[in-house]
Order: C-alpha cells, then structure tokens, then sequence
C-alpha cells in the first residue's frame, strides 16, 4: 500500500522548487523501496487546502479535490499523479511521444538555425535561434521569443509551430530558449512558483536575458521584440508579458494561464481545472498588446483562463468589443474577438470550436499540433508586426 506521507512528501519538495528530488522520491515509493511510516520521517509539512492533496479523477484523467481515502482507489490514483507528472500531463501537455523532426520540417532552405547559451546569477540556458535568409546587418529587424511546453524543445516547437517558416516570409529573427530537465523533470517552465513570476529573478530573468543577449548580437529593431508561448510556455509568456512590458510590444498566449494563476503545485492543479481564478490583478497602467489562442474542448488546462487572460490583460482599458465568427474548410469553426481601443484592435482572443490542448494549425511533424484548426502561427506574428512599442 502506497503511504500518503511520501506523497505529502513529494508535494512539498515540488513547493519548494526541488522537482527532480520529489520525482525521485515517487519512483523509489512505486519500487516499494522508501515509504516513510510517520510523519516524524518527513518533518514541516505543508498541508493542502482542504487538508487532503490533490488527486486525479479516475474517468476525466483531470485533477480533482475527492478525498484520497476511499477504499480501492489510492493507489491508482497515486500512480496516476506520479505518470501525469512524469510525462507532462499534469502541467500542460498529453500527447503521443514523437521522434525527432527533420531539418527539413523545421528550418527554410537557405537559413540558419543557430545554438547559443545564456548565464546570469539564476543559472544558465541554451537557446536555438532562427536566422532568416534576408537578416542584414544594421537594418532592424522583428524577433520573437517562443517558449515550448512541456515535454517539449527548440526543435520539437519549431516544427509544430511552423515558426520559422512564417518569419523567414516577413524577415524575423526567433528564439526558442530551452528548459532542462534538470530545471523541470518535465521540461516545463516553472510559471506555478513564486520564485519564476518575478521581474529580474528565476526563469524570468533567463528568457529576458536570452531576449537581450539576441538583440545585443544581432540588428534588432527594440521596438518589435515579442514574446510567445503553448501551455507552460503560454504561462511563462504571460508572465514575461506581465513583468518586463517595456522589453516586450506584445505578447501571444497559446492554451496556456495567466499571470499569477498559481504559486505552487497544488494551486496548479485547481487553476489548470478550473480557471486561474487567483490570477494577479489586472493591469492599471497601459494594456499590452496580446492574441490568445484556446481550443474550447481542451481538458488540459481549462478554456476559463483564456478568459481570465483577456481579462487581466485589459484591466482598466476602455475598449470595444467586436465578435467574428469563421470556420476551417474540413476543420475547425472559430469565434475571434476582438476588442479595439480608439481605432486600434488591442487584444484577439480566438476560442477554436472543438479543438483540444494542441497549437493550432500546427504541423505533425512536431508535437501537440492540430492541423484543422486556423492558423495559430501566421495570425500571432501577423498581430505582433501590427503592435510595435510606441514611441
């Protein structure tokens, strides 16, 4: 029998940011070989709300809050947590495995597609960056910032999204900046902890000094650098948005939460289920550009935070709210909102009719893709050639 201590256990090393020790101490209670049997074995415990930890619902694959001491289900719902949090599940992607795309599939002929590396007092991370076939020296010119999802990596994201294809068509940069397994165990950023939400600390500091570093090497244009990102990474793009808006003209959210939607793995749990209803209040100074993309069967990371992204993102703008409604010839229908501030449409919030968690109008050649749906990538960059930083 699985002992409750351990995963009580597991859940405050994931509070406390030590991910890969907490998925250790899971393997080795499933092999049978640590189960602590007091909790004097596992000293300052933090209990959950609710006093019992999150579980999964057995018939949804969600996560829900029933007590784990219903006789026959513990243990499967154990194991169930501890699958979902090896392979990504429970922080924003299911899907099946795929191998390695081809060059082909994620670089235009002719282009560069080039490794780089990132340190500052937080810790390092590699990047790849994509180099267009008419990039000139001293002429400015637009990059984006992508930040994959779980499970994910430069590769894997530039070949689903197609990225690379698009900005080599409007002669834009792009830099897809990697979070290690050592970070995360599930190669997700870490947009839960309070520690990678802040301006100038964790992974938030890394992928704007990524984003700095690319414009210190290359001719960038200061007013056309913007930030996206699927799942976790729409979640860590959120908070980029969020924190460094005088570094980034817009930023474009992808089945992902916003702001502030949790600060631990429990609160993750409840925000991914239900809406990031805790979010961080919503702006009072200027409103940042922002399109958010969300598939409206998406059992992942609930169709409510996109919602609650638009919402935050407004704040206190007055705007306008116009509604489009499409359909994909043999795909998806689509509703697009818009919501316009004096004559300029500020804010797109696509919600895709019968799509789940996959970017869309993506390729299969890379992961979590849904091809029948608009295309996610050309209407991002679209929108952010359309919102450069004032001034």
């Amino acid at each position: 029998m699985l002992n409750q201590d351990t995963l009580r256990e597991a859940t405050r090393l994931t509070r406390a940011g030590q991910l890969v020790e907490a998925t250790a101490l899971l393997q080795r209670m499933f092999k049978g070989e640590y189960a602590p049997s007091a909790a004097s074995h596992v000293p300052q415990l933090i209990d959950l709300p609710g006093g019992v930890p999150p579980n999964i619902d057995l018939k949804s694959n969600r996560v829900g809050r029933a007590d784990l001491k219903a006789p026959g289900t513990t243990a499967r719902q154990h194991r169930l947590l501890f699958d979902r949090a090896k392979d990504g599940t429970w922080l924003g992607l299911r899907g099946v495995k795929h191998g390695p795309a081809s060059i082909a599939d994620i670089v235009p002929e002719g282009t560069k597609f080039i490794d780089g590396t990132y340190i500052n007092e937080a810790g390092s991370r590699t990047y790849k960056l994509f180099i267009p076939s008419g990039y000139q020296r001293g002429q400015s010119h637009p990059l984006v910032v992508m930040l994959h999802g779980c499970t994910q990596s430069p590769d894997d994201f530039a070949a689903g999204t197609r990225m690379n294809f698009i900005a080599e068509e409007q002669n834009c940069l792009v830099v897809y900046p990697a979070q290690p397994g050592g970070a995360n165990p599930s190669k997700c950023w870490n947009w839960f902890r309070a520690a990678d939400q802040r301006r100038d600390e964790g992974e938030p500091s890394l992928i704007a000094g990524i984003t700095r570093q690319v414009m210190c090497d290359y001719s960038i244009d200061p007013r056309r650098v913007f930030v996206a990102g699927l799942s976790a990474g729409g979640a860590a793009a959120a908070i980029m948005g969020a924190t460094y808006s005088d570094l980034y003209a817009a930023v474009g959210i992808h089945s992902g939460l916003p702001y502030g939607a949790a600060t631990d793995m429990p609160s993750a749990f409840t925000a991914m289920r239900q809406g990031g209803k805790g979010a961080c209040p919503a702006a009072t100074g200027p409103m940042m550009p922002t399109i958010v993309f969300h598939g409206d069967r998406d059992t992942t990371v609930h169709p409510d935070n996109a919602a609650q992204v638009v919402e935050q993102a407004i704040g206190a703008t007055k705007t306008q709210k116009k509604v489009h409604r499409g359909q994909i010839p043999g795909g998806h229908g689509y509703t697009r909102t818009t919501h316009v501030d004096g004559q300029r449409e500020i804010l797109e919030h696509w919600n895709i009719h019968g799509a789940s968690h996959a970017w869309s109008g993506g390729s299969p050649a890379g992961s979590y893709t849904d091809g029948d749906g608009p295309d996610a990538t050309k209407e991002m960059l679209r929108f952010f050639l359309e919102h450069p930083h004032a001034g």
